[in-house]
């Protein structure tokens, strides 16, 4: 089969388009043909690895095909799955979890003791094939096509328990919404949008915002000149916000908690602009703030927001979508930040 495999860490020249083996499966696995695959920007870190003080390791996983975000049609079974055919339409989820442990009994894959993700510990999507367990599997329902329902998984799930089951975010309140025409930041304003926030849309592009406000946001600041913080302050009437969805990290962190109004959650899921920061504690306990962390989410999670999608409850935001052989172009959009919701690799 054809797949990207990453061999060193390195800039675009190291993605390279390569015959390997089709994957041989277990008898509770099913090798999957993959239609379409979404971009990360764990896909990044793993070709150019990632910033020591984001994650520790560097070349320890290599080589590796990438790729979490997968939509395509089940080509083989294993002797051991039952309910699942060869020609069905399914999106994965990219959580590889024991099932076992204390965490994964009570439905928490996220925080499994063993958690693994496809694309960065186990071969992913960014190929023709892909091996993944059967109780992964996500039936595509309706007549959505794979492009867009591979922008589902990483990105509206991550947001889905950032917002819902972190943040309880209520109908009525204000959030803000930082880096959109990120996967994860759309998919936090569609949802906002969705329970009845008030949504504050935040980006240092100026263009992203107007599509910001197409997609429901009730107003937007840049926030690449001043601190923003001001701004928001200043649309809340002094308050500040109930909810700030953060995957930036060093960048905005200040920032963000200084958004916050009084009882406010501040919601982090990335860091890719740094993960170290300082911190003043008195700015959380003597206004009864929180910090919250969501790294992405649960398999049943997942199921909700495919749910959403597959009823046309949510759009999903695709930017654009380029074949597997214009791997090198995907990243350099995403590492760019040229795009506005999702790159998608159409791999067969």
């Amino acid at each position: 089969m054809r797949a990207v495999v990453i061999r060193e860490h390195g800039g675009l020249d190291v993605l390279r388009l390569e015959q390997v083996p089709t994957p041989e499966i277990g008898s509770e696995d099913t090798l999957v043909a993959v239609k379409a695959c979404a971009l990360n920007h764990l896909d990044l870190w793993m070709r150019s690895g990632p910033p020591e003080d984001i994650f520790p390791w560097r070349g320890k996983d290599l080589p590796r095909i990438s790729g979490g975000d997968v939509a395509g049609v089940v080509a083989e079974v294993g002797r051991g799955v039952s309910g699942v055919r060869a020609g069905d339409p399914v999106v994965l989820y990219p959580g590889l979890y024991c099932g076992a442990c204390e965490y994964c009994r009570v439905g928490e894959h996220t925080m499994c003791l063993r958690y693994h993700i496809l694309g960065e510990h186990a071969d992913g999507g960014l190929a023709e094939y892909v091996r993944i367990p059967a109780k992964n599997l996500i039936p595509i329902e309706g007549d959505l096509g794979f492009e867009k329902a591979a922008a589902v998984p990483v990105a509206y799930t991550t947001a889905w328990r950032m917002l819902i089951t972190r943040a309880g975010l209520r109908p009525g309140e204000e959030v803000l919404v930082l880096g959109v025409g990120g996967g994860v930041a759309c998919a936090a304003l569609q949802i906002a949008v969705r329970v009845g926030a008030r949504v504050i849309a935040g980006s240092a592009s100026a263009w992203k915002l107007d599509r910001a406000r197409a997609l429901g946001a009730d107003a937007t600041i840049l926030t690449g000149e001043e601190p923003f913080s001001t701004q928001v302050l200043d649309l809340t009437r002094g308050r500040g916000v109930d909810v700030v969805v953060d995957g930036l990290g060093a960048r905005t962190w200040q920032e963000s908690i200084r958004s916050l109004a009084r009882g406010g959650r501040l919601v982090i899921c990335g860091a890719t602009t740094g993960g170290r920061v300082e911190i003043d504690i008195r700015e959380i306990y003597q206004r009864h703030r929180m910090v919250l962390g969501a790294p992405m989410g649960t398999q049943r999670e997942t199921e909700i927001v495919c749910g959403l999608v597959w009823r046309g409850e949510i759009d999903p935001v695709v930017d654009r979508v380029l074949p597997l052989d214009q791997i090198a172009e995907a990243h350099r959009v995403l590492e760019a930040r040229e795009q506005f919701g999702k790159v998608v690799v159409r791999c067969t």
